[in-house]
């Protein structure tokens, strides 16, 4: 399943790089594409799993960048 989440206040372009990094190694997520310049995240990921992959995409997040914020 394909998602494309919006980033709030997504600053660095390298937070952005260790965002996806991060993100591409939470199981469940197939792909995982940072687009800094858009402020979006695209995703695909097993549709099943959306609910506790959200909660972690959201803590990595939090973790490179403490003022970013993920529009589910």
């Amino acid at each position: 399943m394909k998602k494309k989440i919006k980033m709030i206040n997504l600053d660095c372009a390298n937070c952005a790089a260790k965002m996806e990094a991060a993100i591409k190694k939470i199981d469940g997520v197939n792909d995982a594409t940072m687009n800094f310049m858009m402020q979006k995240l695209t995703l695909d990921v097993n549709e099943s799993e959306f609910d506790e992959i959200k909660v972690q995409i959201a803590d990595v997040c939090k973790k490179v960048e403490p003022d970013c914020r993920v529009e589910f």
